[in-house]
């Protein structure tokens, strides 16, 4: 593929059995789809790949991720922001998004992409204005909100990305909650626009 920037664009999971600390796991991943496609900066490709993680109880994780390859323009173009919501909601905390708190999701999670932790190269290679936040890093503080909520893990959670969030900026944590019980989530920039938007569901 002859684009040199990749981006997370969505991903959904199902949970099924929990996982415990010390367990071995097995983990299979396969890819399902590469797709090539056409948006606003050109050409891209979107590539599809499918997880399950297994545990001593069986199946505990079936995961779907997007990933989307795109040229690095030689400007940062934005998307079209969507406003966040600010009625009815039940979730409303603020994240600091330090450049400490991306070095470290990146470290944990074995992610060497330079544009969570080295803002040279997110500047003047790839034309970001800041240090880009991980989709997985929102996604992951906006579970842990859904999870405190509910008080339990959500059965299936899905999660896809509107706008890139930029670090040094307090980051905002939104959630409404929809008529089957479950939650409407975003990411929601100090300037008032969605970074990514998230449903939370739980089986009755």
């Amino acid at each position: 593929m002859p684009f040199e920037r990749r981006m997370w664009a969505s991903g959904q999971l199902e949970s099924h059995n929990d996982l415990c600390v010390g367990e071995e796991i097995d983990k299979t991943s396969s890819i399902t789809s590469v797709k090539d496609k056409s948006g606003s900066t050109g050409g891209m490709v979107c590539v599809d790949v499918a997880l399950e993680l297994r545990g001593s109880a069986g199946l505990a994780i079936r995961e779907t991720q997007t990933i989307v390859y795109l040229p690095i323009a030689p400007e940062f173009t934005p998307p079209p922001k969507k406003p966040g919501p600010t009625e009815d909601l039940v979730i409303d905390v603020t994240q600091p998004v330090s450049t400490a708190l991306l070095f470290r999701y990146s470290a944990i999670t074995f992610n060497a992409h330079r544009i969570h932790f080295d803002l040279p190269y997110a500047q003047e290679v790839e034309h970001y204005p800041g240090l880009v936040v991980h989709g997985p890093l929102q996604a992951n503080l906006l579970m842990a909100e859904a999870t405190a909520w509910k008080g339990r893990r959500p059965d299936r959670f899905s999660f896809r990305g509107i706008h890139p969030m930029f670090h040094d900026t307090d980051m905002h944590l939104r959630a409404t909650q929809t008529e089957n019980g479950g939650l409407s989530m975003c990411t929601v920039a100090a300037a008032g626009h969605m970074g990514m938007h998230v449903k939370a569901e739980w089986e009755d």
